[in-house]
């Protein structure tokens, strides 16, 4: 039985109180390289969101009338990657096209969406959690929101410090995990707004 929950609820808490990058931690590498420009993080943010709002779709249609006709559970990681890279190639080409800045300033990243965790969990928990196909596509939409409002925070901050005073020991990475901590604390205020988990 599918949970009634409201896709408007599911799309406000995916993006603040369920962040899929600052509660689940899913898709870090990307969020931490690219981060430190925030015209590329704005740039994979908007590619993110579009790929994880497609392919949650695209994956709910798979596991609906593919997966669960055919009894095939045991290729379901399969089914769901094999969708996510050719959305994503899809994508790679039409950006490479339309605006080949922002193609060269994504560089490796924009193929390895393709293996970012964050897209193929969106896809396992929309199955785990038995979501409509609305509430699929309102939960991919608002994660890929989240994952991008995240990244483009994050970029921010780090342009903000990067003049500032901090000891030399956390300067770089150390700085970033702890701003990315800090930054999950703060989402983390939302809790409990909404009860959708």
């Amino acid at each position: 039985m599918m949970p009634q929950i409201n896709p408007f609820s599911l799309l406000i808490a995916s993006i603040f109180t369920s962040n899929v990058l600052l509660s689940y931690f899913l898709g870090m590498c990307s969020f931490i390289s690219i981060s430190k420009d925030l015209k590329s993080s704005n740039g994979l943010g908007m590619a993110v969101t579009l790929v994880m709002t497609i392919t949650t779709a695209a994956n709910w249609i798979v596991e609906k009338y593919i997966i669960q006709v055919w009894n095939l559970s045991y290729l379901r990681y399969i089914l769901y990657i094999i969708v996510i890279a050719a959305v994503v190639q899809m994508l790679e080409m039409i950006i490479d096209r339309v605006s080949p800045a922002l193609y060269i300033s994504l560089g490796i990243f924009l193929p390895l969406i393709t293996v970012n965790c964050a897209i193929l969990g969106v896809a396992l928990f929309m199955q785990l959690r038995n979501y409509s196909l609305i509430q699929s596509i309102f939960y991919g939409f608002g994660s890929g929101l989240g994952w991008w409002l995240a990244i483009v925070l994050l970029a921010a901050i780090r342009k903000r410090i990067e003049n500032a005073p901090i000891p030399t020991g956390l300067k770089g990475v150390g700085i970033t995990l702890i701003t990315i901590g800090l930054m999950a604390m703060a989402f983390m205020g939302f809790a409990g707004m909404l009860p959708v988990q």
